[in-house]
């Protein structure tokens, strides 16, 4: 399914906020929109020896604690699926994978639920979606949270 149409699904306020410049890191999105950076929401792809998951996280974030997360997930090993994983998994490029819609089991960095908006990925490197970060609750696959 299309990102506009799990948009016009749900009911929280979202915007797709086209641009002429590619945002394709954190402090880009930071800088482009005036907004902490903890409002950016990048989306990882991770690979275990489970498969493949999804990470939404806080651009606030400094470090992935990796050992912690394969805990959460209950895998041996975690780390970060390379591009060309990452384009096989979502159909996305690494810097432009979509805040939603791309059907992996999901684990979302609290940190995000304490704005009122985040931005993150649509799939196009100048197309930003702004929306609220309870929508992500409810247009993911969400197995887990990060502290």
């Amino acid at each position: 399914m299309e990102i506009t149409e799990l948009l016009r699904e749900t009911k929280y306020e979202y915007e797709l906020i086209q641009h002429d410049k590619p945002i394709l890191t954190r402090e880009d999105g930071s800088s482009y929109f005036g907004i902490d950076v903890g409002q950016t929401a990048p989306t990882l792809i991770l690979k275990t020896d489970k498969g493949f998951f999804g990470m939404i996280i806080s651009g606030s974030r400094e470090k992935i604690d990796f050992e912690k997360i394969a805990i959460l997930l209950n895998c041996k090993k975690v780390k970060l699926a390379r591009p060309s994983e990452v384009q096989k998994v979502t159909g996305y490029s690494v810097g432009s994978v979509a805040l939603i819609g791309f059907h992996l089991p999901c684990l979302i960095d609290k940190r995000l639920l304490n704005f009122e908006f985040i931005y993150g990925g649509t799939g196009k490197s100048t197309c930003t979606l702004k929306i609220s970060p309870q929508a992500l609750l409810e247009l993911n696959r969400v197995i887990g949270f990060i502290d």
